[in-house]
C-alpha cells in the first residue's frame, strides 16, 4: 500500500495542520499551566507531521516550481517564499527544542520562530485563495485514507516523545527545561532577564507623583499612594507568594514575591454584584484583564526575595499571576479597573502601548 496519500489530500492536510499549529502556537503564548500542557504537545507534534506533508508537497510540485521560477512567475515566487518561511519556522522551533539560541538584539531563537509563524498566515491566506482546489468526495474515502492518517497522526506523535527523550538523556537544553520549552535563569530577586512588551520603555515611576488607583464597578473607588502600601502598618503581615514567571521570550525564573493581595483592594472598594471583570492599566497604556475570581487570587507586587522591584521589573507594582505567561504580568501598574464585562479593547492597547 502507497503511503502517501492523493495530491489534494496532502494539500489540504498542509492547510489543516498549518492551522492547528498556528491556533495552538497562540494559545501557547498564553498559558504556562500544566494543565494545558496538551497545547504544547499538538503545536509541537503538529510541527513535526507538517514536515512529512510538506516533504511530499515540495517533491510533487518540484518540476513546476522550477519552471516557473525560471520564467520569473510572481505567483509561483510568492508560493516558494511561503514555503521558505514554513520551513524556516518549523527549523527554527525545532532547532530551539534541541537546545539552540540566538541572540538578535535581545530577541531569542523561540521569538524567531514566533515572529516566521506569523509572518506565514498571511500568504498562507493568499496562497488558499488564489490556488486552493476543493478535493473530491474519492479523494477523501476508503480504508487506505484513514490507515494513511492515523499512521501520520501516531508517527508526528511519536517522534514528538522521541525528540523529548533525546533532549532528556542528552541535557542539550537543560534538564529543568519547562514543557513550554522555557529555560530556568539562575540567580535571586532583580536578577532575572529585564523584558518589555512591544513598545513599553517608560521613564522610571516617581512614588511622590505616582499613585494606584483602584476604580469602575466597585461601591468605593479610592486611590493609593506608594507609602501607603509599603508602610508598617501594611507590611506588619506581608502577603509574599512563591510564584513561576514564565517569558514567552524562552526563560523562566521561580521567586517569593511580596506586595499586596488584589483581593484585600476589591474588598476595600466593595465590589458590585455585577463585576464580573478585573483590568490592571500599566502607566504605558498597556492593560491585561482577568476573570474577578481568578484576579482575586493574584498580588500587586513591590519587592521580589526581599529585594524592591526594579525600574524594569515593573517598580513600583508588578502584577503576580501564576499559570500566566510573563506579558500577562503588567508592569508599573497604576490602575485596578473592575468592570461588568470583559475589556476586549485590550488585544488593541498591547499592541500601541508605550507609543508617544
Amino acid at each position: 500500500m502507497r503511503f502517501e496519500p492523493r495530491p489534494r489530500v496532502v494539500d489540504w492536510s498542509i492547510l489543516g495542520v498549518l492551522v492547528l499549529v498556528l491556533c495552538s502556537g497562540v494559545v501557547s503564548l498564553a498559558t504556562g499551566s500544566v494543565r494545558d500542557g496538551w497545547v504544547f504537545f499538538a503545536h509541537g507534534a503538529g510541527g513535526l507531521t507538517l514536515v512529512v506533508l510538506l516533504f511530499w508537497k515540495l517533491r510533487r510540485v518540484r518540476p513546476r516550481v522550477s519552471a516557473g521560477v525560471r520564467s520569473g512567475s510572481g505567483r509561483v515566487l510568492l508560493s516558494v517564499g511561503l514555503a521558505v518561511l514554513a520551513l524556516a519556522a518549523l527549523g527554527t522551533g525545532v532547532a530551539w527544542v534541541l537546545g539552540a539560541n540566538l541572540d538578535l538584539w535581545g530577541w531569542t531563537l523561540l521569538n524567531l520562530h514566533i515572529g516566521l509563524g506569523l509572518l506565514v498566515v498571511p500568504i498562507l491566506l493568499w496562497h488558499v485563495l488564489a490556488r486552493a482546489r476543493a478535493p473530491a468526495s474519492e479523494d477523501w474515502e476508503g480504508r487506505r485514507t484513514m490507515l494513511q492518517y492515523a499512521g501520520l497522526a501516531l508517527a508526528g506523535a511519536l517522534v514528538w516523545r522521541a525528540q523529548q527523550a533525546v533532549v532528556a538523556v542528552l541535557d542539550t537544553a537543560g534538564a529543568d527545561r519547562r514543557f513550554t520549552g522555557s529555560k530556568p535563569e539562575g540567580g535571586s530577586g532583580n536578577r532575572y532577564p529585564v523584558t518589555s512588551w512591544v513598545l513599553d520603555d517608560p521613564d522610571p515611576v516617581d512614588t511622590d507623583d505616582w499613585r494606584l488607583h483602584v476604580t469602575g464597578s466597585v461601591e468605593r473607588p479610592f486611590r493609593a499612594d506608594y507609602a501607603a502600601l509599603t508602610s508598617e502598618e501594611a507590611s506588619a503581615t506581608p502577603t509574599v507568594q512563591r510564584a513561576l514567571l514564565d517569558c514567552t521570550s524562552g526563560w523562566y525564573v521561580e521567586r517569593d514575591w511580596r506586595g499586596v493581595r488584589v483581593a484585600d483592594l476589591l474588598d476595600a472598594a466593595e465590589t458590585n454584584d455585577d463585576a464580573t471583570w478585573v483590568t490592571f492599566h500599566s502607566v504605558t497604556g498597556y492593560r491585561f484583564g482577568f476573570p474577578v475570581e481568578e484576579a482575586r487570587e493574584l498580588l500587586l507586587a513591590t519587592h521580589v526575595d526581599d529585594e524592591r522591584l526594579t525600574h524594569g521589573h515593573g517598580f513600583p507594582l508588578r502584577l503576580v499571576a501564576p499559570d500566566r505567561r510573563g506579558f500577562q504580568w503588567v508592569k508599573w501598574v497604576t490602575a485596578v479597573e473592575v468592570r461588568d464585562s470583559r475589556d476586549w479593547g485590550q488585544w488593541v492597547a498591547i499592541f500601541v502601548s508605550g507609543v508617544d
